[in-house]
């Protein structure tokens, strides 16, 4: 595996991981026991998310235009 392909896997685990702590927070923010940090947590998590699916984007897009496969 090339180091191109290591980190694109790398990001898409980190939004995998992003989006399940969003709904963790959502899920128990919703619940008896969530407190206000669970939905800064929810929110701060899909953000994270959405950042990181930006910046996958933006890598792979370039990383076209200098030739690397």
């Amino acid at each position: 595996m090339s180091l191109r392909g290591f980190h694109v896997l790398f990001i898409v685990a980190s939004i995998g991981l992003a989006l399940m702590m969003a709904v963790w927070g959502g899920v128990t923010w919703g619940t008896a026991r969530g407190t206000g940090w669970h939905l800064v947590t929810a929110v701060g998590s899909l953000a994270t998310a959405g950042l990181l699916s930006a910046y996958a984007v933006r890598f792979v897009r370039k990383t076209r235009e200098i030739g690397l496969k």
